[in-house]
């Protein structure tokens, strides 16, 4: 599924705990984005068009709650940019990131336990 970059901030809010009316998903980015509340809004309802989030009847409002997993998220837009930028490889993705200093002492030590277990893991 794909969802924009704004939507995935609001998706983040609802991530986080859910779940939340319109105005309790306003207040949540009031401090960290600039947006006004009929953005949010129009943001809430693309989601719910795309059926990212689902909205329940509460009284007069709505609950707000993902059904969009952020692992399932994650997963799709991490495959998309290795398929787009490296050809679908990791290894290009590390080196890219070793080239420009991007990783530290704490990012290569991880990567080294990481390649350990793969590598102790049965095939």
């Amino acid at each position: 599924m794909q969802i924009s970059e704004a939507e995935s901030i609001v998706m983040d809010v609802l991530w986080r705990r859910h779940p939340l009316t319109a105005d309790q998903v306003v207040a949540a980015l009031a401090d960290s984005q600039q947006w006004q509340e009929p953005t949010i809004k129009t943001l809430l309802n693309r989601l719910l068009n795309k059926g990212a989030v689902s909205a329940e009847r509460h009284g007069r409002r709505y609950l707000y709650a993902p059904q969009l997993q952020r692992k399932d998220w994650l997963l799709g837009e991490s495959q998309g940019l290795l398929e787009r930028l490296f050809d679908g490889r990791i290894a290009p993705l590390v080196a890219h990131f070793s080239e420009h200093r991007r990783l530290s002492r704490e990012d290569i030590a991880e990567l080294r336990q990481l390649l350990e277990e793969i590598d102790d893991e049965p095939r």
